[in-house]
């Protein structure tokens, strides 16, 4: 499994677009097969920024599998707008070191 993290800098006036289109997206991820897990998250202390935080299969099944897939043409409908919006988006491999609470 890898974790991939896109950054977006998103301005106030698209925000609510932008939250939109990936509350929209989210179904095609949830349909692959090789999205394990997925979450947006906003930052407080920059309001502008956002993280997409998804877990994939593998990296090669993100950019190979998935992009082949019969919903991937809609879902980057939804979110080519913001591309020009992404400071940093990369893969990661779990370093083993982990912690997950149960939240109450």
């Amino acid at each position: 499994m890898v974790v991939e993290y896109t950054q977006y800098r998103i301005p106030e006036d698209q925000r609510e677009w932008f939250v939109d289109a990936y509350e929209r997206a989210a179904g095609y991820l949830s349909e692959s097969p090789h999205c394990l897990a997925y979450e947006l998250s906003h930052s407080l202390e920059d309001q502008e920024h956002y993280i997409l935080r998804v877990e994939w299969t593998s990296a090669q099944k993100h950019l190979e599998a998935f992009r082949n897939e019969r919903g991937f043409p809609e879902f980057l409908r939804l979110v080519q707008p913001f591309a020009g919006n992404i400071e940093r988006m990369n893969h990661y491999e779990l370093t083993g070191i982990v912690l997950w609470k149960k939240t109450v």
